[in-house]
């Protein structure tokens, strides 16, 4: 009984903590502009942003915008997973491959999505699959590359003693490749997931489709900064939600790996 005492303490702690955190930012920032650091024009109260947010919460019209924008998000991040992890799986299983693919790999990888917006325009016009090439491109390598590490990371010894007691590939890929590799697949998954997000506001922000990124510019264009801090905040406020829901199915997932016990140990 002690230690799950122990543990919700700690977990306790650590949100109060969080919390007293976030309450000295939020008084720095009103103070900022209250004091003249900065003109109220360039960062507003915060105060008023928050107001706004109010006003925001019970529109309609946000919460579409909203909406879209996770859409997109969730769209991208499944077919770039998926397709991450076949090619990945087949990719890391066959040295012949690995070894092909490596000068490939990573010359596209460090290609930066956004310079892709062009030619997902030309190909798809103002639209969401613009977007979603854009979003999927920039989260598939964070996950193939994770994938091709997890499975080349299985042991020999491992794998040799699976062969001689006549394992099949189906019983190694479920019993030794899967095991080894889901660490590896849960942090690819997470940073994909951040990435999504991000390219999700990007592209919508440049190509102009439906989305939280076309408030946040439209607010800019109209020289609206209490309206741009607050659009700001809310993708800081997924971006989060996003983060904490990963990592919350990430240490369920992996509730019998050592990184996580590790954590929960401390």
């Amino acid at each position: 009984m002690a230690v799950p005492s122990t543990r919700r303490l700690r977990g306790l702690r650590k949100a109060l903590l969080g919390l007293v955190g976030l309450a000295g930012f939020l008084v720095v920032w009103q103070l900022v502009p209250t004091l003249g650091l900065i003109n109220p024009q360039y960062l507003p109260y915060v105060t008023d942003v928050f107001a706004r947010l109010a006003e925001e919460s019970v529109d309609l019209a946000f919460w579409r915008r909203l909406g879209a924008t996770m859409k997109s998000w969730a769209i991208g991040l499944t077919v770039a997973t998926v397709a991450a992890v076949v090619l990945g799986t087949i990719v890391g299983l066959v040295s012949f491959l690995r070894r092909a693919t490596h000068t490939v790999v990573e010359f596209l990888r460090p290609i930066p999505s956004v310079a892709l917006i062009p030619l997902a325009v030309l190909m798809f016009g103002i639209q969401m699959e613009a977007a979603l090439v854009i979003i999927i491109y920039a989260s598939f390598w964070q996950v193939f590359v994770q994938v091709i590490y997890g499975v080349a990371d299985v042991d020999a010894v491992a794998r040799d003693t699976a062969r001689s007691f006549g394992l099949t590939r189906r019983e190694q890929l479920t019993r030794l490749v899967l095991p080894t590799a889901l660490p590896y697949l849960m942090t690819g998954v997470r940073l994909a997931a951040a990435v999504a997000l991000i390219l999700a506001i990007t592209a919508e922000m440049v190509i102009g489709n439906p989305g939280l990124g076309t408030l946040i510019e439209l607010s800019r264009s109209a020289g609206d900064s209490v309206g741009l801090y607050a659009f700001v905040v809310v993708t800081g406020l997924l971006g989060l939600a996003v983060n904490l829901v990963f990592r919350f199915v990430e240490r369920r997932t992996l509730f019998w790996h050592q990184s996580i016990r590790g954590e929960q140990a401390r």
